[in-house]
């Protein structure tokens, strides 16, 4: 299964290396391609984080009273989906059904070697070799490592960008832990990408600065326009009235 995606992008580089020439060109042009067919996928993640954030107080107001029966908050919380059209994991599944894409054109990237026999692998002298590393050329002096370091950098900032942009959708202790779990992030990349070939440097410095411009222009827009109508959904909902009965207990009979 994950041999015949490999192979479904290295049919679409070779053929964009026709007409691009460059190397790095090619994995550019390949990153844009497959950013505009995941866009739905992202636009679609954008609108169930919005209605995520609008329903969880809800939820959370569901989860506190009936804290003493686990059996009974589950059984209101699946009722409670259902009532409002729901799936807690609809932003993990478009994240989930491109993660085997991503993968495989790692694989791709780190192996073009394998897959394009004598080729020189190059971004227009910029990158003079895709398939060496920051590890690889630091050795041979500065001058040499220093634009992979730079694309290394990228590498670790630009997945910090996102998410600290992200956090602002978020509020009080979330939206720390997040900003937290973004610095770790950035700094575990640092370490990752310090023996990545340049190819799969290049490819990820590309793709996140695209998804940069896209959180802000696009993301962010439709997030808040989903937010929005949620809450407008739910300001209109029927109010629902939990009425207590009371237990009926018998009048004491007088004593005759």
């Amino acid at each position: 299964m994950w041999d015949w995606i490999v192979n479904v992008l290295f049919q679409i580089l070779a053929l964009i290396q026709q007409f691009a020439v460059d190397w790095g060109l090619s994995i550019i042009i390949l990153v844009v391609i497959i950013r505009l067919l995941l866009t739905p996928l992202m636009i679609k993640s954008s609108k169930s984080t919005a209605r995520m954030q609008v329903l969880t107080p809800k939820i959370q107001e569901i989860q506190e009273r009936y804290a003493d029966d686990p059996q009974r908050q589950s059984q209101e919380m699946q009722k409670f989906y259902a009532e409002n059209k729901f799936s807690p994991f609809g932003g993990c599944l478009p994240l989930l059904i491109q993660m085997p894409i991503l993968c495989a054109l790692f694989t791709l990237l780190q192996h073009l070697g394998d897959y394009f026999d004598g080729e020189t692998f190059s971004f227009y002298g910029i990158l003079p070799n895709l398939q060496t590393s920051v590890a690889a050329t630091l050795p041979q002096g500065f001058g040499v490592a220093a634009p992979y370091v730079v694309a290394l950098l990228l590498f670790a900032v630009l997945t910090l960008i996102p998410q600290l942009y992200m956090s602002r959708n978020q509020t009080g202790a979330q939206a720390q832990t997040m900003k937290t779990t973004a610095i770790i992030m950035s700094v575990f990349m640092l370490f990752i990408g310090w023996s990545l070939p340049a190819g799969v440097l290049l490819y990820y410095d590309v793709s996140s600065a695209w998804q940069v411009v896209q959180q802000i222009f696009v993301t962010q827009k439709v997030i808040d326009k989903a937010k929005a109508e949620e809450e407008e959904r739910m300001a209109n909902a029927p109010i629902e009235v939990n009425v207590v009965r009371r237990e009926h207990k018998p009048r004491p009979h007088k004593k005759k």
